[in-house]
């Protein structure tokens, strides 16, 4: 059963934010798409205020909706991998794209509050 089956939306963006929406799924995405295939070690390195429960529901919610792989191997102790799929890759021009706009709005909202400042 998927996680959509009781939703309903009203329009595709509604969807796509709700398979890329949240705190922290913009972020594992970002760093399987620049870093490629991780740990769930590295992964909650480079997310450090991450906690251990809500990476891993994250992880599986992205693993449900076909985003990110996991991969495990048969060996002692446990090795797992996580890396984006086909389709999770098709999302990285527009995080690209959402990190752009983000600096260039920091910068110019970094400018205002300075001219503001200066202004007062």
């Amino acid at each position: 059963m998927s996680r959509f089956d009781e939703k309903t939306f009203n329009c595709e963006k509604e969807l796509t934010l709700n398979v890329i929406g949240g705190k922290w799924k913009m972020l594992i995405m970002w760093h399987l798409g620049k870093k490629g295939t991780l740990r769930f070690g590295q992964l909650k390195s480079l997310i450090p205020e991450i906690t251990q429960r809500m990476l891993v529901n994250q992880l599986r919610e992205l693993e449900e909706d076909l985003i990110v792989h996991r991969k495990i191997y048969p060996v002692v102790p446990p090795k797992v991998e996580y890396s984006l799929t086909v389709q999770g890759k098709t999302l990285m021009p527009i995080l690209e794209s959402m990190y752009e706009w983000g600096k260039n709005y920091r910068e110019k909202y970094l400018e205002h509050t300075k001219f503001i400042e200066d202004a007062n």
